[in-house]
């Protein structure tokens, strides 16, 4: 009996999961070199429209995520230990991505 007559309970052709391996890893090179391009530009210095990246990158982990209702005329309300975890006070300047989650209402 050869290899090749043997059913070793492979169901796909041997170099399938090589394959895999090698455009997962090529798609990964892109998104590398994709973000480098976008963060550095094509000359590999700093984009200006962009900042420093520290500040991007610091950016990110000073976020909040929570749920809240809706208020008369359009109010939203940061729960107190958001407030506190991301020291934001009364006046401060923030940005705010709205998902609907539920509906309290009926759809006639």
């Amino acid at each position: 009996m050869t290899d090749d007559d043997r059913d070793d309970g492979l169901m796909w052709p041997p170099n399938l999961l090589k394959d895999i391996q090698d455009v997962s890893e090529q798609a990964t090179r892109q998104q590398q070199e994709a973000l480098q391009q976008l963060l550095l530009g094509g000359g590999g210095t700093p984009n200006p429209d962009l900042g420093d990246i520290s500040d991007q990158v610091g950016a990110m982990t000073q976020m909040a995520t929570f749920k809240t209702r809706i208020q008369s005329g359009g109010r939203i309300s940061v729960p107190d230990a958001e407030r506190e975890a991301l020291d934001i006070q009364e006046g401060d300047i923030v940005q705010t991505v709205v998902v609907p989650v539920k509906r309290n209402r009926d759809d006639d």
